[in-house]
């Protein structure tokens, strides 16, 4: 019997089939497999179930090969470990909020370029757009006009007013989606908002660290109306880099990527070598200017500095 795995805690997982929702477990065969990643079955799998003894339960006896995924290292004792996320995603999107807790755009270039290694397309969700003043709606112009020039969509939502979230529900189209962010963006909020009945608990932020509690305590899959999937995670201080090499970062910034092949080195990391195409196109873009005369944005840069020296320390979950 084939299924899609729609939720997981840990030690059991829901498995949407033709015959409905059945609660699996998994041999022990697969739970060798924690030495490399801390769940070997994520949403958004599909997977082969054998029927348990009980009506409705099963066992997962197989994972089709993924189409890609969404993964960070995990925490704690398992630092180097991978820890899956979900697997076979459409489109994954980054929330962040215009304040409470301030948008992150070092954060955003983590999710962008760690998007870009699992070849999932990916756009941006910018959450609490009514707490917008002149300043920050100045600043929330200049990020959104920078990434869509490179080709990243940008979504506005108000997710607590009443249908703050159409631009994004217009914006989902079948497929499997995702919401990735930082605890107290609003990702519970959004959810409750695009999908009537999901009722996601949501949190209010701390107004001492300005950073939210993780109010979502396992991933959970939910039927967007129309059809597809929609997928809230536990909250996300950092995103980190899995697998990837220094001289590998520069090809997944698309700006950079697509000057990179005029640096006199072909190894070139583009921080301290001579004659460096990218370190001559990079570029301070003033508030209000048009993003488009730019070739690379002295904020990218500086997040590409960032993420090439964690990589080299070899601790590549760090934020900035």
């Amino acid at each position: 019997m084939r299924g899609l795995v729609i939720r997981s805690t840990g030690s059991r997982y829901e498995v949407q089939t033709e015959q409905g929702v059945m609660s699996c477990t998994l041999p022990g065969r697969f739970r060798q497999q924690v030495a490399v990643a801390t769940n070997p079955v994520v949403i958004g799998d599909i997977v082969h179930i054998e029927p348990g003894d009980e009506e409705g339960t099963g066992r997962v006896m197989e994972i089709t090969p993924r189409r890609n995924k969404l993964s960070r290292r995990a925490a704690g004792r398992r630092v180097g470990v991978e820890h899956v996320i979900m697997a076979n995603i459409d489109v994954a999107w980054i929330v962040q909020s215009v304040q409470k807790p301030k948008f992150n755009g070092g954060l955003v270039d983590r999710f962008l370029v760690m998007a870009s290694v699992y070849d999932i397309p990916a756009g941006i969700v910018i959450n609490k757009a009514d707490l917008m003043d002149e300043d920050s709606a100045d600043a929330m112009d200049f990020w959104a006009g920078l990434y869509r020039h490179l080709g990243y969509p940008v979504v506005f939502t108000r997710a607590m007013l009443p249908d703050g979230a159409s631009d994004l529900r217009n914006a989902l189209s079948q497929g499997m989606h995702v919401l990735v962010g930082a605890s107290g963006v609003g990702k519970s909020s959004l959810v409750n908002a695009l999908i009537p009945g999901a009722e996601q608990r949501t949190s209010h932020v701390s107004e001492r660290t300005r950073k939210g509690r993780h109010t979502t305590t396992f991933a959970e899959l939910i039927r967007i109306p129309g059809g597809g999937w929609l997928a809230d995670t536990p909250g996300l201080r950092e995103f980190g880099l899995v697998g990837l090499e220094p001289a590998e970062l520069g090809h997944h910034f698309p700006e950079i990527a697509a000057v990179l092949p005029g640096c006199r080195f072909p190894n070139c990391t583009h921080d301290h070598e001579p004659g460096c195409r990218v370190k001559e196109s990079v570029q301070e873009i003033l508030v209000g200017s048009d993003v488009a005369e730019a070739r690379i944005s002295a904020e990218r840069y500086e997040s590409y500095l960032s993420m090439l020296a964690a990589i080299r320390l070899g601790d590549a979950d760090t934020g900035r």
